[in-house]
């Protein structure tokens, strides 16, 4: 038996909806950048130790999208190749850089942020 307590990642999705639903974002973005950190969220949780990772968003100027999230481990994440398409994960990262403009990780004292930019349109 194996049991998942994953975090509640709703107060990030609903704060993020909010920022672009606010700045006039259109739902299509919006749907791609609340995906994206999803999957960076799950990641933080699964792969990076941190029961709990934190989220920053920022929004520069209302065009662009700044999305960071926060866990412990030092590894800097790396988007996996592999010739079976019927894995069941490690696509995620490959899912991101295709939903965003941006993407990438950075070291910090106690492990790394990944994260990701969107940019909206004038």
């Amino acid at each position: 038996m194996c049991a998942f307590n994953p975090p509640d990642w709703s107060a990030a999705r609903e704060a993020l909806r909010h920022a672009l639903s606010a700045a006039g974002w259109p739902d299509g973005l919006a749907r791609d950048a609340e995906l994206a950190l999803c999957e960076l969220f799950v990641n933080a949780w699964k792969h990076g130790g941190s029961p709990a990772p934190t989220v920053v968003v920022v929004l520069l100027a209302t065009r662009t999208l700044r999305v960071s999230v926060s866990d412990d481990s030092p590894v800097l994440p790396e988007p996996r190749t592999s010739a079976d398409p019927y894995e069941l994960s490690g696509r995620g990262l490959h899912l991101v850089r295709s939903l965003t403009h941006r993407f990438g990780a950075s070291p910090r004292k106690n492990g790394k942020f990944v994260w990701f930019e969107l940019d909206c349109a004038a």
